[in-house]
């Protein structure tokens, strides 16, 4: 009776082992707003997988320093990669490292250049930025009311996502209740708060006239409204909008300030990116884009979104 009671806690021994799953996970910086929502949702939501350990590393937003992280992680033949690439053009060389290897890796957030060809075993989880484009440049396109001026603050250009959604919410603007807005200035803040405030800074300097500010992301819009107030500039002047609706962005929604946000499901990416590592480590099939859906959030439904992201 003892061997067999022995032997069968030996047996769920062995039985955890073999489900149990590490998975290296190269974040792009740490020091950004919503890359911290997604990195807290996905360490919260493997917390929650019984056997599944996370290794997590910041990349500094160093691409050299990334593609280390990744042949560090397959030197110690972790189960499954997770990157939110610094640069989504330098994938094709990450996708490589990891498929040789056997690895499933999964990009998260961030459009990789080779999203179209990736590799068996790799997937991409994100949500659709043409999407995020076209909602907030269609909300102040209609708060405008088709006429007026704007100015675009870009992402990092090496990003996709700045790409797709400047692109997109031009092309809402070449539209024909749209075409009486003029954009007037384009430039890129890489994301970054304090950039957002020195380009509007700049602008007002050099006697640029604007009514609208559409940003690619929301920190981006907080410095472009932090910079039209220390202007002096009355805020019901102008309309801002943003992406991704961070907790900062909807204060200011509620303070008046900013116009249009987009919900960027930011734990819901970190959540999909793990299930599908997790499905791939396992040989199950995963899309090899799946999307979480962006949302418009405005004064009017901004209560929905606080506790979200």
């Amino acid at each position: 009776m003892k061997k067999f009671i022995i032997g069968a806690a030996v047996s769920v021994l062995l039985g955890t082992a073999a489900h149990a799953e590490t998975v290296g996970v190269s974040m792009a910086l740490f020091d950004d707003n919503f890359l911290t929502v997604l990195r807290n949702g996905m360490q919260d939501y493997s917390k929650e997988l019984k056997g599944v350990t996370l290794q997590v590393e910041d990349a500094q937003n160093d691409v050299a320093k990334q593609q280390s992280q990744i042949q560090n992680f397959i030197a110690s033949k972790v189960d499954a990669i997770i990157v939110n690439p610094v640069d989504t053009d330098a994938t094709a060389a990450m996708s490589k490292l990891a498929a040789d290897a056997k690895i499933p890796l999964v990009y998260v957030n961030r459009q990789p250049v080779n999203v179209d060809s990736l590799p068996d075993g790799q997937a991409f989880v994100a949500s659709d930025e043409t999407v995020a484009g076209t909602l907030e440049a269609k909300e102040v396109c209609r708060l405008l009311g088709g006429k007026g001026n704007a100015v675009i603050m870009m992402g990092e250009l090496s990003n996709q996502a700045a790409r797709m959604r400047t692109q997109s919410a031009k092309d809402v603007l070449k539209t024909d209740e749209c075409k009486g807005i003029s954009v007037v200035e384009e430039q890129t803040a890489n994301w970054q708060r304090t950039q957002g405030s020195d380009l509007v800074t700049n602008w007002l300097s050099s006697g640029i006239e604007f009514n609208a500010v559409i940003a690619n992301n929301d920190e981006m819009a907080i410095g472009a409204i932090q910079s039209l107030k220390a202007a002096g500039k009355d805020m019901k002047d102008y309309v801002v909008a943003g992406v991704d609706a961070t907790q900062d962005a909807l204060a200011a929604m509620q303070a008046g300030d900013l116009d249009a946000t987009v919900f960027q499901d930011a734990a819901g990416q970190g959540k999909g990116a793990l299930d599908a590592a997790l499905k791939l480590v396992k040989g199950e099939k995963v899309e090899k884009k799946v999307y979480i859906p962006f949302q418009l959030v405005t004064p009017e439904n901004v209560k929905d979104y606080v506790a979200k992201n």
